[in-house]
């Protein structure tokens, strides 16, 4: 597995992820969400942070099966897929991961076939890392 590559701006979000908790940052002025996690806000222009919960929920908003799988390492799981999830409370943040069968199973424990734009998902945690399972 690979892990995560963290900053100072988004180390919170890697921080709340090995709690089981799913945050993103929001302006601490307008409100505005964002992500990626950035010192400053895109829309007023703010340096004022904080880090909100979000329900985990969400829908697939993308996904791929890479063919073959694009890092050595990950060529025993392969077919697996990789998302990218719309959060249901802000659908202009989009989270990448996998659609897997519960918290922590192999990333090719759900078949290519099952996974639809649109499928509802939600949040699980498996090490540290977010991962989704469709709801």
């Amino acid at each position: 597995m690979l892990s995560p590559v963290t900053d100072t701006d988004g180390a919170p979000f890697w921080e709340y992820a090995a709690r089981g908790e799913l945050r993103v940052q929001a302006c601490g002025d307008c409100g505005e969400p964002r992500f990626p996690p950035r010192p400053c806000c895109p829309h007023c222009q703010s340096f004022a942070s904080e880090w909100r919960p979000v329900s985990g929920r969400g829908r697939v908003w993308s996904y791929v099966v890479p063919h073959p799988p694009l890092l050595p390492g990950y060529a025993e799981q392969a077919p697996y897929n990789v998302v990218v999830v719309e959060l249901e409370e802000a659908p202009r943040i989009r989270l990448v991961g996998n659609v897997v069968a519960r918290a922590g199973a192999p990333l090719d424990s759900v078949a290519p076939a099952r996974l639809r734009i649109g499928a509802r998902v939600r949040a699980v945690f498996a090490g540290g890392l977010p991962q989704w399972v469709l709801a």
